[in-house]
């Protein structure tokens, strides 16, 4: 290291360090060592005197950790002395800003691209966590429902539907209430991907697409279709849902019954 100044760079671009000590070393140049504490937080006996070392300790100011929500505290050349990396979905000085992204298009406009598990917040109520797909369209779409190698048994109870279940990262359903939720503003589109073993592929795309709440028993609605797979919501259109163990649709039988499933 070449002089005194040099350290004291390293001092305050190292978040954890809090103090140094500067020696002599061969030659011009001095040694630098950075530590992660000082002779407040450690016994002082711990400190040893040893000749033609000088010893420099500051209050970090990470050390009082400013970073509210779990964001990460960064010492340096700022007007407060240190910045905050925020976790997703917060934003400000101190990671104190809730970001209130209604879905995952918003996300996508924000500059969050790849695709994944992210949290929203599309209404006044609390926030929860969907998956995006960001790159089937280049566009952001949350994702009510995954089925990927049937692992996961979908022929459940009305409870089930209504809140969710499994891992967001694998096959699920993402919950009834929480569609409702979604689509309860604006111009909603419902998109249905489809891929067989042949790597075939179609898609449907249903237009101003909505859910009504459990009290009319969550009534799926939309006004148009488009895409290269047949158009096969029709029936479902205008209904209310059915489990095996909640029988709202219009056969004499249970549909959710007679399929294994639910709608």
């Amino acid at each position: 290291m070449p002089d005194e100044g040099s350290c004291r760079v390293m001092w305050y671009m190292e978040p954890s360090c809090v103090s140094i000590n500067i020696g002599p070393l061969d030659g011009d140049k001095q040694k630098c060592e950075l530590k992660n504490a000082t002779e407040e937080n450690h016994a002082p006996f711990l400190l040893v005197n040893k000749s033609g070392y000088n010893f420099l300790a500051i209050e970090n100011p990470c050390s009082s950790s400013p970073c509210l929500n779990n964001g990460t505290c960064q010492s340096g050349f700022t007007s407060k002395g240190f910045c905050c990396v925020c976790q997703d979905g917060f934003i400000g000085e101190k990671s104190q800003l809730e970001v209130k992204l209604r879905n995952c298009a918003e996300i996508y406009k924000s500059g969050k691209t790849a695709d994944g598990v992210y949290t929203i917040k599309p209404d006044n109520m609390s926030s929860f966590e969907v998956y995006c797909d960001q790159t089937t369209t280049d566009e952001g779409w949350t994702v009510l429902q995954k089925r990927l190698d049937g692992s996961v048994d979908f022929y459940r109870y009305w409870d089930d539907y209504k809140y969710g279940f499994c891992d967001l990262n694998g096959e699920f359903w993402l919950g009834l209430d929480k569609i409702h939720r979604l689509t309860s503003e604006g111009n909603n589109m419902l998109r249905i991907d489809m891929e067989d073993f042949e790597e075939n592929t179609r898609y449907a795309q249903y237009n101003m697409f909505g859910m009504t709440g459990e009290n009319d028993k969550y009534r799926m609605s939309y006004d148009s279709y488009s895409g290269n797979a047949d158009e096969s919501l029709g029936r479902q259109r205008n209904t209310p849902f059915t489990t095996r163990d909640h029988d709202n649709d219009l056969c004499t039988c249970n549909c959710a019954i007679a399929y294994k499933g639910a709608w």
